[in-house]
């Protein structure tokens, strides 16, 4: 049997249909939410002061947030990967907490624990409760995570053979690590930053019960989405929607030009 007609048995084209179902009712949600605003609605809902506010602080602490997650994850990262020690195992399971648990959770944990004595502390050197730096926390919380998950991949692929050589020939650890692995997963690095900016554009329910949806202040496109949605504006809600959208087609598609898979 040729290749060709070896994916024209109904196995193979049972599984294409459900994936195209799948993809078709995925293109039919966004195509309803697309097609039920105008264009003119939508920029003139993106053009309000409140909204271009929302964009800049989102833009500002998702990257932040995501630059400090690939800070966090190159290291753990590769802790995870290449390290050998007791209690790997739990180190690994307690790192996907905030993957696991619900976003208000999260929320509601970070507010408690800046209820506490060491909290308390924090918060009169750095305010983090109901300010920009709660964002910022909130969406580090979640984009780490991932962040984490995906450096560890990134290690677990790559071959170690090309470190070992170069502490055969005089490197430290730390000296090999930094001019042979490192360059070596720039891609998955940039995979690691996209999924967690990503990950904290998305990010609600920690930012809402932590930071606020304060308008002017604490408000990001995630939480516009709900501001909008409860003083009745459906079209300004969907216009917000749609941007968010479309930022993370570009996240998606620059990952998938980079080579990574996510």
């Amino acid at each position: 049997m040729s290749a060709r007609r070896a994916w024209l048995t109904p196995f193979w084209i049972g599984l294409a249909v459900v994936a195209g179902l799948y993809l078709a009712f995925l293109v039919a949600l966004i195509g309803s939410a697309a097609t039920y605003t105008t264009p003119h609605q939508i920029w003139e809902s993106i053009g309000s002061p409140e909204i271009r506010y929302s964009i800049g602080l989102s833009l500002v602490t998702c990257t932040a947030s995501a630059l400090l997650s690939l800070l966090l994850a190159v290291p753990v990262g590769y802790l995870l990967s290449r390290g050998r020690f007791r209690g790997k195992a739990l180190l690994d399971t307690a790192l996907d907490i905030p993957i696991v648990l619900p976003p208000m959770v999260v929320g509601l944990c970070l507010l408690i624990f800046f209820q506490t004595s060491a909290g308390k502390f924090i918060d009169r050197v750095v305010p983090f409760t109901y300010t920009v730096f709660g964002v910022l926390l909130a969406q580090f919380v979640i984009g780490a995570a991932f962040a984490v998950r995906t450096m560890r991949g990134v290690f677990d692929h790559l071959s170690s053979r090309p470190e070992d050589v170069a502490m055969t020939l005089g490197c430290s650890r730390g000296q090999a690590v930094w001019l042979v692995t490192l360059p070596a997963t720039q891609r998955g690095m940039f995979a690691a930053f996209s999924i967690a900016w990503a990950r904290s554009l998305g990010e609600f329910g920690p930012i809402l019960v932590f930071a606020g949806a304060t308008r002017m202040k604490t408000e990001v496109l995630s939480t516009s989405v709900f501001l909008e949605l409860t003083v009745g504006r459906l079209e300004a809600s969907l216009a917000v929607s749609l941007l968010m959208v479309a930022l993370a087609l570009v996240v998606l598609v620059a990952v998938r030009l980079m080579g990574e898979k996510l």
